[in-house]
C-alpha cells in the first residue's frame, strides 16, 4: 500500500506539473540577482522515506536549474522514475532566491487534489556552492489511508565537459563468476541499434536455473549501470530485465535484456559401429544422433565385384582427435570408389562424404538410390539458426557424374539445415526433394570453395516461407557434405570436412 500511494502521489505531482508557490524562506533577508550563479545540471541520490521507512535510493537523478528571472529559478526533476516505474517530470517554477555568496534558499508549498488523493507539499532547497539540496514534507491521503512522504535530493552540479555515453559495451554470463551461468549456452548480442540484449540457454535448462544468472556488464567509461554488474536476476518464463546505463552527465539508457532461444547441442564425442548390415564389419563408423553415408560405401565394398568394382579404402565418415573442444570432430572425406554399377544401378566415380540427421538405408540404392537417405528427426521446437565450427580442405581432381575429370573445378562444401511439414513420422524428405518440396517450412544452405585451415565458425540462418505452427507435425534436418553436389555424382577425391560444435538455436 506504501508503494502505491506514494506512485499515485508523484503522478499527480507530475500531472500538475509545478508547484503554485516558490517563494523566498525570509521575505526580510538579502535578495540577490544571482540566478545565473546556481542553474545549470545536477546529478545526485534522491531518497524517499513513508511513514518513516526508508524506500531504495534513486542514483544518478537530474535535476535542471533554469534562470526565470534575476533572482528566480525554476527546477524539473527529469524523467523521475521510482521502483522501475517511469512517473516523468517534477517542476517547480520561479523560486525566488534569497542569500549572497555562494549561499542560496528558497521554499515552495503546492496543494495536490487529484481524484481520491490529496496531498500537501512543503518544499525547502539551498544552493551551497555546487551542491543543491531539495527536502519535500508531503501529508498525503489516498482514501482512508494516509502517509507522510519525505522526500530529499542532494546533487552536484555538473561542469559541462562529462561525457554524455551511455552503452553497454558487453555484456556476458561467465561461468567463473557463477557455475548458473553454464546454462548459457549463446552469449548475448547486444543491439545498439534496438537497445536490446539477446541470449540463447540450453534446452534443458529449468525455471529455477534461469531466475538466478549473473551478467558481467562493461559500459562507457564513468558511466554505471543499474541493476550492477554481478547481480543475479531472474530471467525465466519469458521475463526480461532492464538495464539503465547513466552516463556522467546524468544522461540515460535502458536496454531490455531476455532469453531468445533454447539450445540444442550435438557433439561427435561418441561413436560406435554399425552393423546392422554387415555384422562382422567392425569399421563402419557411426556418430550417435546421426545417419551418414558409411553404409553405401559398405556396400560398395562388399558387393562391388558384382560390377568389377574393388574398393578396399577408409569409410567417408570417421571420428578426428582435430576437434574445435572436447576430444573428437566428425570428419568427412569424399573417397574414390571407382565408378561402375550394381545391380544395374549406378556407382559413382567419387562418393560425396555426408553426414545428416535422419537415416539411411543402403539397400534402396538397388532400386533408387536418391532414397537411401531419409531426411530429418521429428522435432517439436521452432528452430531459428544452426551454429557450430568447420575446416575445410577441397579435394584436387573433381569428376562429373560420367567420371570423367573436370580441370579447372574446384569442390565446394556445403551446410544446410531444413524444416519441413509431416503428416505421419513415417513421411520423409530424400535426396531428390529435401530441398525442392512444398513441404519445407524453413530452410538455410551454406556452400563454399575456399580452404579454411582454422576452425572457423558456421551459422545457419532459417529463412521461414511458412509460418511454425505448433500444433503440426515436423521433421528437421542438418545437412553436412564434403562435395555440394554429391548427390548429382559430382565430387573430389579427398574433399575434407571438419565439423564440431554443433547447436541448434530454438524459439524460446
Amino acid at each position: 500500500m506504501k508503494k502505491n500511494l506514494f506512485l499515485c502521489l508523484f503522478a499527480a505531482l507530475c500531472t500538475m506539473g509545478t508547484f503554485t508557490a516558490c517563494s523566498s524562506d525570509d521575505e526580510s533577508g538579502v535578495i540577490t540577482p544571482a540566478a545565473a550563479d546556481v542553474t545549470g545540471n545536477y546529478k545526485g541520490n534522491l531518497d524517499v522515506m513513508v511513514d518513516a521507512a526508508n524506500l531504495p535510493t534513486v542514483e544518478n537523478q537530474l535535476v535542471s536549474v533554469t534562470k526565470a528571472g534575476e533572482s528566480t529559478v525554476s527546477l524539473s526533476i527529469s524523467d523521475f522514475s521510482f521502483m522501475g516505474i517511469s512517473i516523468g517530470d517534477i517542476n517547480l517554477n520561479e523560486c525566488q532566491l534569497s542569500g549572497s555568496g555562494d549561499k542560496y534558499t528558497f521554499t515552495g508549498t503546492t496543494k495536490v487534489n487529484a481524484a481520491i488523493l490529496t496531498a500537501d507539499v512543503d518544499a525547502e532547497g539551498t544552493f551551497e556552492g555546487d551542491k543543491l539540496t531539495i527536502n519535500m514534507d508531503i501529508a498525503a491521503s489516498l482514501g482512508s489511508v494516509k502517509q507522510t512522504v519525505k522526500v530529499v535530493y542532494t546533487g552536484t552540479k555538473l561542469t559541462g565537459s562529462e561525457s554524455s555515453e551511455a552503452k553497454i559495451l558487453s555484456f556476458v554470463f561467465d561461468q567463473e563468476v557463477s557455475a548458473a551461468n553454464a546454462v548459457v549456452l549463446e552469449q548475448p548480442v547486444v543491439d545498439e541499434t534496438a537497445k536490446t540484449i539477446k541470449f540463447a540457454v540450453s534446452a534443458d535448462a529449468t525455471s529455477t536455473d534461469l531466475s538466478k544468472l549473473m551478467p558481467t556488464i562493461e559500459v562507457s567509461e564513468k558511466a554505471t549501470v543499474t541493476p550492477a554488474s554481478g547481480a543475479a536476476q531472474d530471467f525465466s518464463n519469458g521475463k526480461t530485465v532492464t538495464y539503465t546505463v547513466t552516463a556522467e552527465n546524468g544522461t540515460k539508457v535502458t536496454y531490455t535484456a531476455s532469453v531468445y532461444g533454447n539450445v540444442t547441442s550435438y557433439d561427435f564425442e561418441n561413436w560406435s559401429y554399425d552393423t546392422s548390415m554387415y555384422p562382422e564389419e567392425n569399421q563402419i563408423y557411426m556418430a550417435n544422433g546421426w545417419a551418414s553415408c558409411n553404409n553405401a560405401v559398405a556396400l560398395i565394398k562388399y558387393m562391388g565385384a558384382l560390377g568389377g568394382i574393388t574398393y578396399t579404402g577408409e569409410y567417408p565418415i570417421r571420428p578426428s582427435d582435430d576437434a574445435f573442444t572436447g576430444e573428437k570432430a566428425v570428419l568427412l572425406e569424399s573417397v574414390d570408389t571407382q565408378g561402375g554399377n550394381i545391380f544395374g544401378q549406378k556407382v559413382p566415380k567419387v562418393t560425396a562424404a555426408s553426414i545428416f540427421l535422419g537415416s539411411f538405408n543402403a539397400m534402396a540404392a538397388i532400386s533408387d538410390p536418391m532414397a537411401t537417405t531419409s531426411f530429418g528427426i521429428m522435432y517439436d521446437k521452432q528452430p531459428l539458426k544452426v551454429t557450430g565450427y568447420y575446416k575445410y580442405t577441397p579435394g584436387t581432381e573433381f569428376y562429373n557424374a560420367n567420371g570423367e575429370l573436370q580441370e579447372g573445378v574446384t569442390d565446394k562444401c556445403a551446410m544446410s539445415a531444413v524444416l519441413y511439414e509431416v503428416s505421419s513420422e513415417d513421411e520423409t524428405l530424400n535426396g531428390s526433394n529435401i530441398y525442392t518440396s512444398d513441404k519445407i517450412v524453413a530452410k538455410a544452405v551454406f556452400t563454399s570453395d575456399k580452404s579454411v585451415d582454422t576452425y572457423t565458425p558456421f551459422e545457419l540462418n532459417l529463412e521461414y516461407a511458412k509460418a511454425y505452427d505448433s500444433s503440426k507435425k515436423y521433421k528437421f534436418a542438418i545437412i553436412f557434405s564434403a562435395s555440394a553436389d554429391g548427390a548429382s555424382y559430382n565430387a573430389a577425391v579427398g574433399s575434407k570436412l571438419l565439423i564440431d560444435n554443433v547447436s541448434v538455436v530454438n524459439q524460446n
